[in-house]
């Protein structure tokens, strides 16, 4: 076994089979309860049933990218899966933004669970984001 920055240790592993099981798992989520998702897309962005099933289904190619091998699909099949997850991130952050703005919108969800979420998206970002690096 590799041993310094190059080595993929099971922590390392640990940690993406994790985010591929939390992805696919939300992802799947989309297509079980879609109307709880619809509820919380912004107004002003269209059809938002299609975007619930899209983003659900990102979700699920981006966490099935993370464990599939580098080489089957692309070279760095892993690095592309979260590079695609953090810009899916990002966009997501827009939908979080808007609930903070319309807390009354969402009176089953506390505020502070909110504006919880926006740190957490960070958290989220980042996750994604070191496995971008080459292992």
């Amino acid at each position: 076994m590799r041993k310094g920055r190059g080595a993929a240790g099971p922590g390392y592993v640990a940690g993406y089979m994790a985010m591929a099981l939390f992805y696919c798992v939300a992802g799947v989520n989309h297509f079980l309860h879609p109307q709880m998702y619809v509820t919380i897309i912004p107004p002003y962005l269209p059809w938002p049933p299609l975007l619930v099933y899209v983003t659900g289904l990102a979700e699920i190619l981006g966490g099935v990218g993370v464990v599939i091998p580098d080489g089957l699909v692309l070279a760095r099949t892993r690095a592309a899966a979260c590079r695609g997850i953090v810009v899916m991130l990002v966009l997501f952050l827009q939908v979080h933004i808007y609930m903070c703005l319309y807390p009354e919108r969402f009176p089953g969800i506390p505020g502070w669970a909110l504006w919880v979420r926006l740190p957490l998206q960070g958290l989220l970002i980042a996750w994604a984001w070191y496995y971008t690096r080459k292992r």
